[in-house]
């Protein structure tokens, strides 16, 4: 059942993400999809502050992984991808993004997940689609 959440700022759209965090239980794979500057990282932001993480999440572009140790409970670790910057699909699995898939001691949330469709697919995941209502609202779906 889809569930389709109208965020009128980038802090409701945070607060979604602290919400949904709040109810992992791990092992799950968030796949966040939407156009630059649609709430992705608003999200994850929030999503990170749901699992207690204290660092300043930033969006890892250049490095395209970036794993926080965290102890919510069996969650370990968040695992925050970001594939906006990559050329080929294979490159996310060069830097290790396989060994934190399907883990239950893992979330992982990946921000343009269309781009590394392929390598996912084979996993259960939520897929949260963001789209530009107008300049200040945007339609957030989630699978």
């Amino acid at each position: 059942m889809d569930m389709i959440i109208n965020s009128k700022s980038p802090q409701q759209t945070t607060s979604l993400g602290l919400k949904l965090a709040k109810k992992a239980k791990g092992g799950q794979i968030y796949s966040l999809i939407g156009d630059l500057g649609s709430g992705k990282t608003h999200f994850t932001k929030g999503f990170a502050k749901g699992l207690e993480i204290k660092s300043t999440i930033t969006s890892p572009s250049f490095i395209l992984m970036k794993v926080y140790k965290i102890n919510k409970g069996k969650i370990k670790y968040f695992c925050h991808v970001d594939a906006y910057r990559l050329k080929q699909p294979q490159e996310i699995i060069e830097v290790g993004l396989k060994e934190y898939l399907d883990r239950k001691n893992t979330i992982t949330v990946v921000e343009w997940a269309d781009k590394i469709k392929k390598i996912l697919n084979p996993y259960q995941q939520q897929i949260i689609t963001f789209l530009f209502v107008d300049k200040n609202i945007r339609q957030i779906k989630i699978k």
